[in-house]
């Protein structure tokens, strides 16, 4: 007899039963070993309050393996994902079905960044300042305004993923802050209708509490002072941990930041040479930065440009004075000077980083000439996990493919850190092959036409139903105009419409063809013929421009190379394959017009971190096959 009490040890047998349970309601249940492996794994991680990293492939079931133990723990666990569709996933379907399974209770909740919530206070403005506060917008975009304002009013989250229509990014700043933006519920008259607030307050009475990892970052880069306490975090989708905990530990500088603080400052200071500073600050940092862009800066920043920043520190201070001084009855204009009060703070407190940024972070500039941003970025994450992270909570990693050297990269020492591999349930060898068009040119020659006859040969052969994946635009470009003149399928292209837009009409459209970039290197899940083939243009090395990735291969010397671009390509090719089979029955063809694949000293590293699919290389194979299971 198990002992199901909430008191109960966690123990294999408890465990067990509970994935049972939550598993055989479903409409094709299957055994599935990995699954167990992996929840037995977590089990032992919480138990010893060790870290745990586990790969677990396509099929695994990983979210109900990490899921049961975790909920059955008792602790307070957060989830972290990297992509909106696996926490829409979890939020959906995975923990409703744990709600209902499980022989105990438990509580979960959502928690997001507070610019996913309409912001009550912004909703009031509008309707008390009527004309006034949409002067600035579009006819249309005023309409859209107006139907959230009504949204708003009945909505029961105010989440903007609420909503079955996409409002202009305009129409959504009127009603909602960021969180640079937002002086706090405390200092706010609708701070007891603020829907960001009570989503907070449902995630701190939570034991599941799911977010994003840009969110956690934030909640790192804060010090912990956003996320409720939790005893155990899980990273789902782990092998994204290095690069957002990068992008939101860092500090960023742009034009657009003094232009947004002088749109505040404008609707409640009358002060013409105080905007007219903002203003020509913004033109000023686009001109300094432009020049620079995809550039590493040097230590110290160049004095033209530390020259610019201290300049606009100081009328960043001015505008904070002049904000003290405004002294109004009214409530509107209170909390309009809050809002500018705060993002000024902010502004100024980046603004400080930047003018003492040492050795160990990263100053370059990225963006595009129009809109250039200096970004400080951290130079090794590990540090900062190692002392917010890693010390205070049992952590989980997991995803499809883990990277060699992610402990090191992530300031966990091999030694310390359990590494386990339960591989995926599919029969690879017989539902897949790998071809490397061996034939082709190298991918620094000039091979477009090249390439352009290989995917026209593999595209027929399959009657369409081709994902084809691309390392940069211009080759993208260049091969959806001429498929478009060479074959008769339907050419689906990234950037002419939305990417769930796209993946619905391509699970429709079954002889479709999808061309993208890297951006659908993951979260595409198309089961069955819709998706029989998958092209990858080249091994997606990270580009060699890179300022900061350059940067980290300094720190490597020699072995930049190897600890630093091939671990990165080999995530993004494994990923980019697992988009073919993602059930038992799935069968196709994963070509990479790549002949380094075949011919290079790396080339076993990668391919032994690939789904094992069949390796051919003829391409009469490739076809033979494709024809075979798609006619």
């Amino acid at each position: 007899m198990v002992d199901n009490s909430p008191d109960a040890p966690l123990n294999k047998e408890r465990v067990e039963q509970a994935i049972h349970h939550a598993t055989s309601g479903l409409s094709h249940p299957e055994d599935r070993p990995g699954q167990r492996e992996m929840a037995f794994a977590v089990m032992d991680a919480i138990n010893s309050k060790q870290p745990l990293i586990v790969q677990a492939g396509t099929g695994t079931g990983k979210t109900i393996a990490y899921l049961v133990p975790a909920i059955l723990s008792g602790k307070h666990v957060v989830v972290s994902t990297a992509t909106k569709t696996l926490q829409d996933q979890l939020a959906l379907h995975d923990l409703p079905l744990l709600e209902a399974t499980l022989p105990e209770p438990f509580t979960w909740a959502v928690l997001k960044g507070r610019s996913n919530y309409v912001c009550m206070q912004r909703v009031s403005e509008v309707h008390d300042d009527g004309q006034l506060e949409l002067d600035d917008l579009a006819i249309a975009t005023k309409k859209e305004v107006k139907e959230l304002v009504k949204w708003a009013e009945k909505s029961p989250t105010g989440d903007i993923a609420e909503l079955d229509w996409q409002p202009h990014h305009k129409a959504w700043q009127s009603v909602s802050v960021g969180s640079d933006e937002c002086p706090g519920a405390a200092k706010c008259p609708s701070g007891g209708l603020c829907f960001a607030e009570r989503a907070k307050y449902r995630a701190a009475a939570a034991d599941v509490v799911v977010v994003n990892t840009h969110l956690y970052g934030i909640h790192v880069a804060s010090g912990g002072a956003i996320l409720p306490e939790h005893d155990v975090v899980i990273f789902d989708e782990a092998h994204q941990l290095e690069d957002t905990l990068t992008a939101t530990v860092g500090v960023t500088i742009s034009a657009s930041r003094a232009t947004t603080l002088a749109t505040a400052m404008n609707k409640v200071v009358e002060d013409d040479k105080l905007l007219t500073e903002l203003f020509d600050a913004a033109a000023l940092l686009r001109t300094l930065f432009s020049p620079h862009i995809e550039t590493r800066l040097s230590l110290p920043l160049p004095v033209d440009i530390v020259d610019q920043l201290n300049a606009l520190r100081i009328t960043v201070n001015s505008c904070l004075d002049a904000l003290r001084k405004i002294d109004s009855t009214l409530e509107t204009v209170r909390q309009k000077v809050l809002r500018a009060q705060t993002l000024a703070s902010r502004f100024a407190d980046d603004l400080d980083a930047v003018l003492r940024v040492s050795s160990t972070s990263v100053p370059f500039v990225s963006g595009t000439s129009e809109r250039p941003e200096l970004v400080i970025a951290p130079l090794d994450v590990g540090p900062i996990l190692a002392e917010f992270v890693w010390p205070m909570h049992t952590a989980i990693m997991t995803s499809a493919t883990i990277p060699l050297s992610m402990p090191e990269r992530i300031g966990l020492s091999p030694d310390k850190v359990h590494v386990l591999d339960v591989g995926s349930p599919f029969n690879y060898e017989e539902q897949g092959r790998l071809y490397c068009a061996t034939h082709l040119p190298d991918p620094n020659a000039q091979r477009d036409d090249a390439v352009h006859d290989e995917l026209a040969t593999l595209i027929t052969a399959a009657g369409g139903r081709t994902l084809a994946l691309f390392t940069s635009r211009r080759a993208l470009t260049s091969a959806v105009e001429e498929m478009r003149k060479r074959l008769p399928f339907r050419i689906l292209a990234q950037d002419e419409n939305q990417k769930p837009s796209l993946l619905r009409d391509f699970l429709l459209d079954e002889t479709s063809c999808l061309f993208a970039t890297a951006g659908f290197f993951e979260g595409v899940d198309i089961p069955g013929r819709a998706l029989s083939l998958v092209v990858i243009d080249r091994i997606p090395f990270p580009h060699r421009n890179n300022p900061l990735l350059a940067a980290r291969r300094d720190l490597h010397g020699a072995k930049g190379f190897t600890e630093i671009d091939l671990p990165r390509a080999i995530t993004a090719l494994a990923q980019a394959t697992g988009r073919l089979i993602r059930t038992r029955t799935d069968k196709g063809v994963v070509a990479v017009l790549d002949p380094r694949l075949a011919s290079k000293s790396y080339r076993w590293s990668i391919i032994n971190a690939l789904p094992p699919l069949k390796r051919i290389k003829d391409i009469n194979e490739a076809t033979e096959f494709l024809k075979e299971i798609t006619q």
